[in-house]
């Protein structure tokens, strides 16, 4: 009887520990997590809304079929702000912050290493990502400035461009070698062979220099405009097929990078594609070519935004919502996995690329240096209307829905007085600027 009893007390017991060691089995077992999207931000320099496929400003367009293969798989936003000029604009990409809380407000100026840089934010909060910054830099002439803002590897220009796309100094990691092989294609090739170096989640900052003066007949295996006359007169009398070539350049260069990653990494990756400023004068399309590149007005500070690839879900959409270029330092974060970081200036917009219904922005901000006033000129604008404080002391405001070209001024004498309407929206947009720069 008692060894009848301790025979079942010794089976309950081996039956429990095996029935507890399944349940510990299952509830131990890792949940699977998606693998962390790669990241790749491609710049491209001095690219307006009118040198670009799929806007409406602008008559004649490049082509590019790699970005319009964005577009059709992705999203194109129509209100994005950057700064005027190259250098603020890819500071604000780096901080998250607008000019004047950095310093950096005009072509040249140095970003101090004591900001908090998108690649810091990434070091400390998603340690897993490795990054590169490939390309163009514009933020100082030290060759060690973008390791100290905490770039792992950087090859490419420190200066705002080259004399010659084929004869030029190339700085990687703060070693400076002269390099014969046309800019474009070399940041590709860097780019290439970092991409296939990796094996971690990774961020990619692609800056081409392209298409920034000088303007010259690129490689005819790069793009479309034909055989183009070389000599400096010929360029300089029409450069517009010549603008166009190197940016069709620099999109056979984009779709060759695409193409050596394997499919796996390719779906992986979400890729961006933004101008850092407007187009120049010598080549604006319908823009006032005093209203191009250096100016504030639509011109220099309306850039093109495409945005496909991991996690992306609507499919060929435009987005109107405003946006400035300070808010890629937040989105970048967040796709990257990182605890919210608030920089001040920047708001990520990750949400609108799943979804056309999510609020973003009220208002968006810029600002530029004037040289003849050695102060700043700054604007801000809301969904239909944008004031101008320049540092003369004269304003503007324009209706951007009845006039997207701005014009009239509607604070113009002629103009006066203000309806009801325009009146509320002026004292708003002036609140909300006051309220930005205090």
């Amino acid at each position: 009887m008692k060894l009848n009893r301790l025979t079942g007390i010794l089976a309950f017991l081996i039956f429990s520990s095996c029935n507890s060691d399944d349940a510990a089995t299952e509830t131990s077992d890792p949940i699977p997590t998606p693998s962390s999207p790669n990241i790749l931000l491609i710049i491209a320099d001095d690219m307006g809304l009118d040198a670009t496929p799929g806007y409406s400003v602008g008559t004649s367009k490049p082509t590019m079929p790699n970005l319009q293969d964005l577009m059709n798989s992705g999203v194109r936003f129509n209100n994005v702000w950057s700064n005027p000029v190259c250098t603020p604009t890819r500071a604000t990409i780096l901080t998250g912050k607008y000019g004047f809380r950095t310093n950096v407000i005009n072509v040249g100026d140095v970003l101090s290493t004591s900001e908090t840089s998108l690649h810091k934010v990434l070091n400390t909060n998603a340690s897993e990502y490795s990054h590169a910054v490939i390309g163009k830099w514009h933020l100082s002439s030290d060759p060690t400035h973008p390791t100290a803002m905490g770039v792992d590897y950087f090859a490419g220009l420190l200066g705002g461009g080259v004399q010659s796309y084929t004869n030029w100094d190339l700085n990687e990691n703060g070693v400076t070698t002269t390099s014969t092989a046309y800019t474009t294609t070399k940041f590709t090739d860097l780019a290439i062979d970092w991409v296939s170096a990796q094996s971690q989640p990774w961020f990619l900052w692609l800056a081409y220099n392209a298409p920034h003066t000088p303007f010259h007949f690129p490689p005819t295996n790069l793009h479309n405009q034909g055989d183009l006359p070389a000599d400096d007169a010929s360029i300089e009398a029409n450069p517009l097929p010549y603008y166009q070539a190197m940016i069709e350049a620099m999109d056979s260069e984009m779709g060759r990078l695409l193409s050596t990653m394997t499919q796996e990494d390719r779906d992986n990756t979400l890729i961006i594609f933004v101008g850092d400023n407007g187009t120049p004068s010598e080549v604006v399309q319908e823009y006032n070519s005093n209203r191009a590149k250096g100016s504030i007005y639509q011109g220099g500070v309306n850039v093109p935004m495409v945005i496909s690839g991991k996690n992306v879900t609507r499919v060929n959409e435009t987005e109107d919502a405003l946006i400035s270029t300070t808010d890629l330092f937040a989105t970048i974060a967040e796709v990257a996995g990182t605890a919210s970081y608030d920089s001040g200036d920047s708001r990520s917009f990750l949400d609108l690329l799943s979804s056309g219904n999510s609020k973003g922005r009220d208002f968006v901000y810029t600002e530029k240096y004037n040289a003849q006033t050695q102060g700043p000129d700054y604007t801000i604008r809301n969904a239909t209307h944008k004031y101008i404080y320049f540092n003369t002391g004269a304003e503007a405001l324009y209706n951007l829905i009845e006039n997207p070209l701005e014009s009239p001024n509607l604070l113009n004498e002629n103009q006066l007085p203000l309806s009801a309407s325009d009146a509320a929206i002026k004292l708003s947009l002036t609140t909300e600027l006051s309220s930005i720069r205090n």
